[in-house]
């Protein structure tokens, strides 16, 4: 795929992730080396907001990165407590073109909406296993799905997207929007000229809105 990168994307958990207990999140040393604003669920959100994990390039350049807002999702063994839960997170990717490696052997795709989607669409899966999957299956389940997340991300003028406007700082924003039987996702650009994506589930997507945040520390805890 040219339009989406996966470099730095988050890796699926596997079976042995402790069952009931959110997945380990990285400290907020990463998000300060961003050179490019995050963003997060704008002031109209009142609930508890969380860090998750950066993507970095393997020079430790950092990519992308999630902010979560809500409760927590975990993997529970008991699908009528995850059904209940209430979040909404948010992919921060920066704009990219097509670029050389740091060593000059290769080169990184560029950085598109179609990235947001995927970084969106994947890690809405990591966090929806289907509870009656034993844990021999759920790696299977994880690497089929994704894989077709993947392509979904790189069809987002597809029958399996719709259009939706979203407050960007402020500003009227178109989205690509999809919805699944685990949640939904969504993908679009700031005017600052970062990709946002999102995904979530318990929420509406349709009355969130988006701002940059102006300091991540408030995300740690």
């Amino acid at each position: 795929m040219e339009t989406t990168s996966r470099v730095g994307a988050q890796t699926a958990p596997s079976s042995s992730t402790a069952e009931g207990v959110p997945a380990a999140r990285r400290t907020v040393e990463g998000y300060l080396r961003a050179a490019f604003p995050w963003y997060g669920l704008d002031e109209a959100f009142t609930g508890p907001r969380w860090l998750m994990q950066v993507g970095a390039a393997a020079d430790g350049t950092v990519q992308h990165g999630s902010t979560g807002h809500g409760e927590e999702p975990t993997i529970r063994p008991d699908a009528s407590g995850a059904d209940k839960e209430r979040f909404a997170v948010v992919v921060t990717v920066a704009a990219g073109p097509v670029r050389r490696t740091g060593d000059g052997t290769g080169h990184l795709d560029a950085t598109t909406v179609s990235s947001a989607a995927w970084l969106a669409g994947s890690g809405l899966l990591m966090s929806t296993w289907p509870a009656q999957l034993d844990h021999m299956l759920r790696d299977d389940w994880l690497a089929q799905q994704t894989e077709a997340a993947f392509e979904l991300a790189d069809d987002l003028e597809g029958a399996d997207w719709s259009a939706l406007s979203l407050p960007v700082d402020g500003v009227p924003t178109p989205f690509h929007y999809r919805e699944t039987e685990f949640g939904w996702v969504l993908a679009g650009s700031a005017p600052s000229g970062v990709h946002i994506g999102a995904y979530g589930r318990g929420m509406s997507a349709y009355g969130l809105g988006f701002s940059a945040i102006e300091d991540i520390t408030a995300y740690a805890h």
